[in-house]
């Protein structure tokens, strides 16, 4: 699955990233690609955010950071969206993972 979403988590990510502005998404989405195969769509957004804040470390501080800064923020609030909605009862526990940076597999 490594490179490709299924079809209901990119509905679900389009679904979500519509409204924004189109380079951002568009960033958002590839990372998400690149991001490799997790068991679930928040581990996989998780680990998307933890590769944008990793890139946006490795440019260093310039313009070109700002992106992958901005996907990051959005990235973890998508994750924890899908979450909330798929495992309600795992919030705390999920939130806390992401903010300790414990990467999901």
């Amino acid at each position: 699955m490594v490179g490709e979403l299924v079809a209901v988590d990119r509905d679900w990510l389009a679904a979500r990233l519509g409204e924004g502005p189109e380079p951002l998404a568009q960033r958002t989405r590839t990372l998400v690609e690149e991001s490799g195969s997790a068991d679930s769509l928040p581990d996989r957004l998780a680990a998307a955010a933890a590769h944008a804040l990793d890139h946006a470390l490795q440019v260093g501080a310039s313009r070109a950071a700002a992106l992958d800064l901005l996907a990051a923020d959005a990235l973890v609030t998508l994750a924890l969206e899908a979450i909330a909605e798929e495992r309600p009862a795992d919030l705390a526990a999920f939130a806390r993972s992401v903010r300790g940076g414990e990467r999901p597999a």
